[in-house]
């Protein structure tokens, strides 16, 4: 008997992105079949809710009262859309003709699949892989995340290096595919990171929780990225290295916790220095403000971590940052053979 296909739901967060709407829904709408797409609007004050209204009337359109982050913001529209299947897309990405189909077949073939990402390309260097995400994500030793095909700002050349399919640690929220009864089980994205490195957080906890993260090369689109917070803004810098922490303290035991934030401690000092000499003195004081934000919220995250079920393999046993900065590698595969 043939199993029915089920059904999915493109949702993509919107703040203000007109602009982005105009250029990047006509792909998503031309390129995916019968799926339901779905407009979470975060407050804007642009027209962006009255174009999609007026130009796309098939797109169900659920508007926040509030501008609730990335993860506050899908959350609450998320309850009230209908599907087996999540696809998190963000509006600056441009989709390709039969991206759908290798993603419905992973979770078909693969029972423990819960979340699933496609390779993620430059939108303005098509031939590369982007910063968000490339061919799927990982972390290391001290709890810093890479990817296949990125190594910090380093970005490879996609010549099917990473046209396979296998499991990864994390997946990217630029387009990530996530069941629907899995995320409500995780009870969504953690609201207290805002933005940035949530999906690593959802993904660690989908991870112990028993479920798998998959990364399949059959399914491509294309990132614009940056339109929200360039990646080198230090309010970026400082969500990205708060939010680490945060996950690193809620999904790890003690034993391996503990030991990885003071070792931060000393990493993150560092990276500090290196932006005060190259004179970004807004980037240096964004470590300092993540620390402290981080200490400070410390007690809320320890109720969190009370909740998990920690799983031991949760990253590469090498370090980034002396891989990256001292040993100069600039590829994934490279890395993995050390």
């Amino acid at each position: 008997m043939k199993l029915p296909r089920p059904s999915i739901a493109i949702v993509i967060l919107n703040w203000n992105g007109k602009t982005l709407l105009e250029r990047f829904l006509p792909s998503v709408v031309s390129n995916s079949g019968d799926a339901l797409v779905v407009l979470a609007d975060n407050a804007s004050t642009d027209s962006s809710v009255e174009f999609v209204k007026q130009h796309y009337p098939q797109i169900q359109v659920v508007v926040n009262e509030d501008n609730l982050g990335f993860a506050g913001g899908y959350n609450k529209a998320l309850k009230v859309v209908d599907a087996d299947l999540y696809c998190l897309l963000n509006s600056d990405v441009e989709v390709t003709p039969g991206w759908l189909n290798p993603v419905l077949g992973l979770f078909k073939d693969q029972p423990r699949a819960g979340i699933v990402q496609p390779k993620i390309k430059d939108l303005n260097r098509r031939s590369h892989f982007e910063y968000a995400g490339a061919a799927g994500g990982f972390l290391d030793l001290f709890g810093y995340p890479f990817c296949r095909g990125r190594i910090f700002q380093s970005l490879e050349e996609d010549l099917g290096q990473y046209d396979d399919t296998r499991e990864i640690f994390w997946a990217t929220g630029a387009c990530m595919f996530v069941k629907r009864d899995l995320f409500e089980l995780l009870g969504g994205f953690d609201a207290d990171y805002f933005a940035h490195q949530e999906e690593v957080d959802l993904c660690w906890r989908a991870h112990n929780k028993g479920y798998s993260v998959f990364y399949t090369g059959g399914s491509e689109v294309f990132h614009l990225g940056g339109s929200t917070l360039s990646n080198m803004d230090p309010k970026k810098t400082f969500l990205n290295f708060r939010n680490s922490l945060y996950s690193i303290t809620k999904n790890l035991p003690t034993r391996k916790a503990l030991p990885i934030v003071l070792s931060r401690l000393i990493l993150d000092a560092i990276a500090a220095l290196r932006f005060l000499f190259q004179f970004k003195i807004g980037h240096a004081w964004a470590i300092l403000r993540a620390h402290l934000s981080f200490y400070r919220h410390v007690p809320k995250m320890l109720r969190k971590r009370e909740r998990q079920h920690f799983v031991e393999k949760y990253a590469k046993t090498t370090s980034i940052v002396w891989s990256y900065y001292v040993r100069k590698i600039r590829t994934f595969g490279i890395l993995v053979k050390d």
